[in-house]
Order: structure tokens, then C-alpha cells, then sequence
């Protein structure tokens, strides 16, 4: 497959820079799960990170923070002040397969799910206090699927071996 494309925002000099590659992306089974999506923290600090995706009133996920809904996309919590317009959340678009994850895209700009629609554009528009997680009642625009949808894509996530 062809590298990914370079992060669009800048990155700020003496902000520690998270190690992020196809290997920091695992089978949705092994991830912990908070309502209808997952959980997990590449810089171990799962407590926290699950503390704030159960709280109904929000609140701002730690670095490290991965949060995935379906199989092939992506949210990782950067470093506070690595891009203060996406408020440190850089998106990925995967390609899953059962040998595992690689990246197709990575950053904001150009990051789009499978229905055509800009990933940052959507998660924008949640209420400030849920640092940019779509859920039903927190701003976002719907997407065009069902819960038992969702449920369906996550189970068949090919990364997962029995």
C-alpha cells in the first residue's frame, strides 16, 4: 500500500509526538466498549480515557485517546496543543483486512467515511463538551445507518480472529 499522506496541521515543536502506525489499530473486539462504540489508549491511560466516553456531561479525553465506531475509521487524541482547530483529535481512514490495519488516510482535511462526508466537518459540530464525539444527542449530523447497522459492521470486523 502507498504511505499515508502527511498531517495537515502543524505540529508545534516541543509537543511530545505520539508514535501512530497501522499496528496502533486493533480488531474493535479487543478495544473496550462504551455504549455503541469503542475505547482504548495508546499511551495506557485506558481509565481516563473510559472515564470521560462514560460520562453523559462530556469532558476532554486524554492524550493517547483512540475512539472507533466502525472498523475503518478512526479518532486518535493527540498532545494538548498539537491542532487547537481540531482540538488535538487527528482522524484515519483505514483499510482492514485479516492480516490487520493499514492507513489509507490520516489528518483532518481530507479524511472522509464511507458515505462521502468529511470526518472533521461532522465531529465539529458536537457540543463543545464532548471534545468532538458524535453520539445522537450531541450535535452532529446523523449518518444515513441504524444502530443494528452499526452493530453488523462492528461484528464483522475482519481483524478479528476467533
Amino acid at each position: 500500500m502507498a504511505a499515508a499522506p502527511a498531517v495537515e496541521a502543524p505540529i508545534v515543536a516541543d509537543i511530545p509526538e505520539l508514535s501512530i502506525d497501522a499496528g496502533s489499530f486493533r480488531c474493535l473486539a479487543e478495544m473496550t466498549a462504551i455504549r455503541h462504540f469503542f475505547v482504548d489508549n495508546l499511551l495506557g491511560d485506558l481509565d481516563a480515557t473510559t472515564a470521560v466516553a462514560e460520562s453523559t456531561d462530556g469532558g476532554v479525553y486524554p492524550p493517547g485517546s483512540v475512539v472507533q465506531l466502525v472498523p475503518s475509521e478512526v479518532m486518535v487524541k493527540h498532545y494538548p496543543g498539537w491542532n487547537a482547530a481540531t482540538r488535538d483529535w487527528e482522524f484515519f481512514e483505514l483499510d482492514v483486512s485479516a492480516e490487520g490495519s493499514s492507513i489509507r488516510n490520516r489528518g483532518f482535511v481530507d479524511v472522509v467515511n464511507k458515505f462521502g462526508g468529511n470526518c472533521f466537518g461532522c465531529h465539529v459540530k458536537a457540543e463543545p463538551k464532548y471534545d468532538l464525539i458524535c453520539e445522537q444527542e450531541h450535535g452532529c449530523d446523523p449518518i444515513p445507518v441504524t444502530r443494528e447497522m452499526i452493530a453488523g459492521i462492528q461484528a464483522a470486523d475482519p481483524r478479528c480472529t476467533e
